[in-house]
């Protein structure tokens, strides 16, 4: 039986582990383990006597997922920090389980669940880990990752502790008292962020809201968090289980066709279109729709932009990839979004990233068709809806299209710009002096030099993601991993990881700025522990370097956004703060590589992909108050400007914000 990248881990992945994604189950329905005759001696005729944790744990290993043939485990395994409220009952239950359920340790619950979202992003959505906490802050901590993960539509199965169900000394530690409502606790701070949530007071309660939990964690177009709350006394009290509960599923993630009529009516307009373009959302990947855009695209000429979620949708060098939209978009994809007169939206979401707010699609008779596996995106601006699986939706259209294709002065206009906008990259990349210190576009394009098809990039925060969906050379389908619907600092390092389990054997980098690195670096001592060979690039450059850009531009003139002493005047404007992140990586027990010099930072880039476990380079950039190098904001971004002030620089920046927004545009 394979296993992970770490020693030990039994980490799932497509080359098939113990844990996850491969052709077929492990395990038969009746082969499981014997452990002596309890827990799960059977009463009686069909059933099983268990606690409820246990219970949990056993019909959990026993559920699959399966498309397109390929089946593969549905948890590939649980990570866990316990306490009071979970130690006696998940975790003894996953004490129990053995190497049914692998276990891994977190320093950190929302780390937890962020590794667990990027090892589902990498399994395609087709396999996830649980996450499991104690009642009180474990259980608050897991609300950011939870929002990720809901936001983004990645499944992940939330485990809490919960106060006492039959409240035998009330209030108990960590109860929230709610004089109005005896039955909350602080696990309602989860309902929000899940797109399924339940509290099982219990034994037999769990049955159904554990098979409603994986309804909603392999639904294709409806999924994100699932929590199950469970209080710590029914966690351990033991029920006589159906043998029914444990028998083996196998979940079959649906490929939904497109309606008749909607697909004729979006046919139609294709065909009438003289400027159409593409747009590749997340859900492209999602369906694993990436041979069937190439061959659309091939077929048909159109050129496909991508959103952050969907780039790597065409790898770079396919002649119709033209390259990020929107407020972090090229020019060449802008300049066609502007001109478009149809724009084929394929499993976007359409965020104000993605139409600038608003302000990108400026031709006057602009049509959409939106392609999208959920009802509520493909109806957004006003579009045809055509509601189906992405890759059944781009088979559909390109039979019904068979024999389409742009006009020849379309595609030699969109190629010529595709290789303008290549020639601002490698400007952007070069680097004169050879022994200076590199700017965050030098960065990355010393990782561009570096890398291989196999390599997959994670970021989510800060100036990077506009910079990488700019400038980013995909070079496979899976190797763009940038966190953009929520753009979560702190995100990369533990999405590293689970991105690494599964995908054993492939370089992983985790590209973090300073602000991130210390919102989040304790998942480091995840990797060392594993030996989970993540490669970690710290960016410093004293600074909110992002938030720093967009306070200048509206007024704020970089108000808070620098790493520095204070001065006498109250402001943060004295000398960098002598912070060492990367003493801070090797305290942690990560090999570092410094590299100051652009020279240094090849060769340490090189040295960091050969390596065989867990390391961090670590470099410092042009500090947050300097321009990065990277070509300017192609299109607009709505962030309100005061209104009334008495600075002139934010007098100046209303000034241009009345210009920008009164282009807006709402599709009716």
């Amino acid at each position: 039986m394979s296993k992970g990248p770490g020693a030990g881990s039994g980490a799932g992945s497509s080359t098939g582990s113990s844990t996850g994604s491969s052709t077929e189950p492990s395990r038969g329905p009746s082969a499981r383990a014997s452990r002596g005759p309890s827990p799960g001696t059977s009463r009686g005729t069909g059933t099983r006597r268990l606690t409820t944790a246990q219970a949990l744990i056993a019909f959990l290993v026993r559920q699959y997922t399966e498309r397109d043939g390929r089946r593969q485990r549905l948890i590939g395994a649980t990570w866990g920090i316990f306490g009071h409220g979970n130690v006696a009952g998940i975790g003894q239950a996953l004490l129990e389980s053995g190497p049914d359920m692998p276990y891994f340790q977190g320093r950190n619950e929302q780390a937890m669940v962020h590794a667990a979202v990027g090892y589902a992003r990498q399994s395609g959505r087709l396999s996830t880990h649980a996450v499991t906490t104690s009642i009180g802050p474990g259980a608050t901590n897991l609300v950011t990752g939870a929002a990720l993960a809901t936001i983004n539509r990645l499944p992940v199965l939330l485990l809490p502790g919960d106060t006492f169900a039959g409240r035998p000394a009330d209030p108990v530690l960590q109860q929230l008292e709610v004089p109005c409502a005896g039955d909350v606790s602080v696990n309602d701070c989860l309902r929000p962020v899940s797109k399924y949530f339940d509290r099982i007071t219990r034994p037999e309660a769990l049955v159904p809201a554990a098979l409603a939990a994986v309804r909603v964690l392999t639904d294709p177009a409806d999924t994100g968090a699932v929590t199950l709350a469970l209080p710590q006394d029914v966690q351990a009290e033991a029920y006589d289980w159906p043998e029914e509960f444990f028998a083996e599923r196998v979940w079959y993630v649906r490929r939904p066709q497109p309606d008749r009529e909607e697909l004729a009516a979006a046919v139609r307009a294709v065909r009438s279109a003289r400027r159409p373009l593409i747009i590749a959302g997340g859900g492209v990947h999602h369906s694993g729709a990436e041979s069937a855009l190439k061959s659309f695209a091939d077929a048909t000429g159109i050129p496909v932009a991508s959103t952050q979620a969907g780039k790597g949708a065409l790898c770079h060098d396919h002649p119709a990839d033209i390259g990020g939209i929107g407020h972090t978009g090229t020019a060449v994809a802008d300049e066609l979004a502007r001109a478009a007169d149809l724009v084929i939206g394929v499993g976007t979401r359409y965020t104000d990233f993605t139409t600038a707010s608003g302000t990108l699609f400026t031709h006057p008779d602009v049509r959409f068709v939106n392609l999208n596996i959920t009802a509520f995106d493909a109806h957004k601006l006003a579009a045809l809806p055509l509601v189906a699986d992405a890759r059944a939706g781009l088979e559909a259209l390109a039979t019904g299209l068979r024999g389409h294709h742009v006009e020849h002065g379309y595609e030699v206009a969109y190629t010529d710009g595709k290789e303008r906008w290549e020639q601002r990259v490698e400007a952007a990349f070069a680097a004169p002096d050879e022994d200076g210190r590199p700017t965050q576009p030098q960065v990355v394009g010393a990782l561009d030099a570096v890398v291989g098809d196999d390599d997959i990039l994670i970021n989510a925060a800060g100036s990077l993601p506009g910079d990488l969906h700019k400038l980013w050379r995909a070079r496979s389908h899976d190797q763009y991993h940038v966190e953009y619907g929520y753009s979560c600092m702190g995100y990369e390092i533990p999405a590293a990881i689970g991105v690494a389990m599964a995908a054993p054997g492939r370089p992983v980098w985790a590209l973090v700025g300073d602000g991130t690195y210390l919102m989040n670096p304790t998942e480091i001592v995840t990797a060392v522990q594993e030996n989970i060979p993540i490669k970690v690039v710290i960016l410093q450059n004293h600074g909110y370097a992002s938030i720093g850009g967009l306070s200048e531009s509206v007024g704020g003139e970089r108000f808070g956004t620098a790493y520095r002493y204070r001065e006498a005047g109250g402001t943060y404007t004295g000398a960098p703060l002598p912070v060492d992140l990367a003493a801070n990586a090797a305290s942690l027990g990560m090999r570092v590589i410094r590299a100051k010099t652009v020279r240094d930072l090849r060769e340490a880039l090189a040295d960091a992909r050969a390596a065989e476990g867990p390391t961090c380079v670590y470099t410092e950039t042009e500090t947050a108050d300097t321009v990065s190098g990277a070509p300017p904001a192609q299109a607009w971004w709505d962030v309100p400007v005061a209104e009334t002030a008495t600075r002139p620089s934010a007098v100046e920046a209303r000034g241009e914000y009345d210009r920008q927004v009164a282009a807006r545009r709402r599709h009716l």
